[in-house]
C-alpha cells in the first residue's frame, strides 16, 4: 500500500526554489596544469578528469563570496514564490562554507536581502542545505515561525592547494579539486498538502577525521596551511559505502515506498564513479537522478538546491522526491518530499 503521511496538522513543505552559479568556468584539464606549473609536479594529461568524471567547475570571482551566492540565490527564490525579503520570519545560511568565523553568515544574508527574521546559520559539512530544511520544517510545525527561507553559498573553490609542496601534498589534498562554487535556496512554509512527509538520519561521528578544513576554529585558530581541504577521497568513499546505504533502505521500508514512488531521487554528487556506486548499491535507476557532477563538480551542500532548482517547474503536483544528504563528520540524511 503506498505510503501516506500523518493527516494531522500542520505540514511543511518547499514552495519555491532556486540557484546561482558562478559565471566563470575552470575546466578539470586546466586546473591540473596550474597545479603542475605552481608545483613543479609531472602530473599525467587528463588525471584529474578520468579519475573524477568531472570535466569542469563553476568558480566564484574575487569578491564574490558564500553569502553572495546565497544571497543572489535567495532574491531569486522569493522572487519564484511571489514573496519579498520581510514575508520571511526565519533565515537560515545551511552551508559548508561561510564568510566569517563569527559572526554567523545567516546576519550578512539578512543584511543585504533587507529582511528582519530570526537568523541563524546551520553547519554541517555538504549535509548542511538539506539539515537546513529539516530545520526549518520542525520550527513551521512546532509554531516558532510561519514562513523560512533557506540559502546556502558554497565557494569551497578556495579550499584548494593549488601549489602543493610535494607528491604526498598534492595526494592529501586531491579530493578537493572536485570543489566547484554555486548557491541555493528554497522557501519552506506551512502547506495543505503534500510537503515534507518523511526525515531520517544516520551519524557514524566516530568517522569525523577522515576529511575536512580543519583551519578557524579553536585547534588551529592560525596558519594558511590549515584552510585546505585534507582528505583521502577512496577512505571517504569507502566510509559512505559502509554506512550510507542502511538509511535509505530503512526509508524505503518505513514508508512502503520502492523507487517507482518517486519522480526523481537526488543525492549529493561528489564524483561520477561514487555516484555510480550509489546506484549500484541502492538500486536508484539511473533515470531518476539528476546528474549535475560532470559539468559541476562537488558543490558542497549547494548540490541538492542546484538539482531541485533543475527539475521543480516540471514536478506536477503528487509527485515524490526523495534527497539524500551526504556530509562529512559522517552523517546521512533523507527526505521525502511530495510537491503540493
Amino acid at each position: 500500500m503506498p505510503f501516506q503521511p500523518s493527516a494531522a496538522p500542520p505540514r511543511a513543505g518547499i514552495t519555491a526554489v532556486a540557484s546561482l552559479l558562478p559565471e566563470r568556468v575552470l575546466s578539470s584539464d586546466r586546473l591540473m596544469e596550474r597545479v603542475a606549473a605552481r608545483s613543479g609536479l609531472a602530473l599525467p594529461p587528463g588525471l584529474l578528469r578520468q579519475a573524477t568524471g568531472i570535466a569542469a567547475r563553476r568558480v566564484a570571482d574575487e569578491g564574490v563570496y558564500a553569502s553572495t551566492l546565497a544571497v543572489g540565490a535567495g532574491r531569486r527564490a522569493l522572487d519564484a514564490a511571489g514573496l519579498i525579503p520581510p514575508d520571511i520570519d526565519l533565515l537560515l545560511f545551511a552551508s559548508a562554507s561561510r564568510d566569517l568565523v563569527e559572526p554567523a553568515t545567516a546576519h550578512i544574508v539578512q543584511a543585504e536581502l533587507g529582511s528582519r527574521a530570526h537568523a541563524v546559520d546551520v553547519t554541517n559539512a555538504c549535509n548542511s542545505f538539506v539539515n537546513g530544511i529539516d530545520l526549518a520544517r520542525s520550527m513551521i510545525l512546532a509554531g516558532r515561525a510561519r514562513r523560512a527561507l533557506v540559502v546556502t553559498g558554497e565557494t569551497p573553490s578556495r579550499a584548494v592547494r593549488t601549489a602543493p609542496a610535494d607528491l604526498a601534498e598534492f595526494r592529501a589534498g586531491f579530493a578537493g579539486y572536485t570543489f566547484g562554487d554555486a548557491g541555493a535556496a528554497v522557501v519552506v512554509e506551512a502547506v495543505e498538502r503534500g510537503g515534507i512527509l518523511d526525515v531520517d538520519t544516520a551519524t557514524h561521528s566516530e568517522h569525523w577525521e577522515v576529511g575536512g578544513i580543519p583551519g578557524g576554529g579553536s585547534r588551529h585558530p592560525r596558519g594558511d596551511a590549515h584552510t585546505y581541504f585534507r582528505g583521502d577521497g577512496h577512505e571517504l568513499r569507502g566510509v559512505f559505502e559502509k554506512v550510507g546505504t542502511a538509511v535509505v533502505d530503512r526509508t524505503l521500508h518505513r514508508t512502503g515506498m520502492d523507487w517507482d514512488g518517486f519522480a526523481r531521487v537526488l543525492v549529493h554528487q561528489v564524483t561520477v564513479p561514487y555516484l555510480e556506486r550509489f546506484a549500484e548499491l541502492t538500486g536508484v535507476p539511473a533515470a531518476k537522478l539528476v546528474v549535475t557532477v560532470p559539468e559541476l563538480g562537488n558543490i558542497a551542500s549547494a548540490s541538492i538546491g542546484v538539482q531541485l532548482d533543475r527539475v521543480f517547474a516540471d514536478l506536477a503536483p503528487g509527485e515524490r522526491v526523495l534527497f539524500v544528504g551526504l556530509g562529512g563528520g559522517i552523517s546521512i540524511t533523507t527526505m521525502v518530499w511530495e510537491k503540493s
